[in-house]
């Protein structure tokens, strides 16, 4: 890999970084509108935006752990933890070039949530809910490393304040990476590029949360929001038509 695209990593971690402390989730959802087109493959892409979110939930999930509400979480989690594992095992028998097309329809659909759907409806956080989002999330988790949106819906959905809901996605995504690296590890997608680039990833995680922590009470997490998703609608685009 090139300089450049060592310096593109550091951008989009620091900028992920921002994201995910600002508003509480869209590391992958940022950092995976440009890591597939500058890693050597797909899986490999998922691979090193997985490694790095795990560092992204760890500091606020340990800070929050007396606040999860774990009978709101586990049911969605472990349907999240088994879907993922058969997910991670698809990226290596579908062509990149199609998953990278598909990455491209899911981010626009996404986007298009976010911008005018977002906060329109609520989920109760029955068994049925936690099942299903839990299964979307496991899809898009382990194919595209942006397991998120459908998790994020519920819990806006189902906490009581702000900080019980930060508490409950941190530690969902803080697992839920943890148990897809392993899965990746396995087959093959943590190679010595992957390690390498998270070396310099991890930088910018680091220094984006320090910006995000100071940030937070000063910026429109909503302008933020809608900025993300403007930019994530033309890149699923490009993705689209490339």
């Amino acid at each position: 890999m090139s300089i450049t695209s060592y310096i593109v990593i550091f951008l989009m971690a620091l900028g992920a970084s921002v994201t995910q402390r600002v508003c509480g989730f869209g590391f992958g959802i940022f950092i995976m509108m440009v890591l597939p087109f500058i890693m050597p493959s797909f899986g490999e892409a998922t691979a090193l935006s997985g490694l790095l979110a795990i560092f992204t939930a760890l500091i606020p999930a340990i800070h929050m752990v007396k606040n999860v509400p774990w009978r709101k979480l586990i049911p969605i989690l472990v349907t999240f933890i088994i879907v993922s594992f058969f997910s991670v095992l698809m990226v290596k028998h579908i062509d990149s070039s199609i998953l990278k097309r598909i990455l491209g329809g899911i981010m626009v659909l996404i986007s298009m949530y976010f911008m005018f759907l977002n906060g329109k409806f609520t989920l109760k956080p029955t068994m049925t809910v936690q099942i299903s989002m839990g299964t979307l999330s496991g899809v898009m988790g382990g194919l595209f490393a942006m397991q998120g949106p459908p998790a994020v819906i519920y819990f806006l959905g189902c906490s009581k304040d702000k900080i019980e809901y930060m508490a409950i996605t941190q530690w969902y995504f803080l697992i839920g990476n943890t148990m897809m690296t392993i899965y990746r590890a396995g087959h093959g997608f943590v190679t010595p590029c992957v390690l390498g680039s998270w070396c310099v990833g991890i930088a910018g995680v680091l220094i984006g949360l320090l910006i995000g922590a100071r940030i937070f009470h000063r910026i429109n997490p909503d302008l933020l929001r809608r900025i993300i998703y403007g930019f994530m609608a033309f890149s699923g685009l490009v993705a689209l038509v490339g």
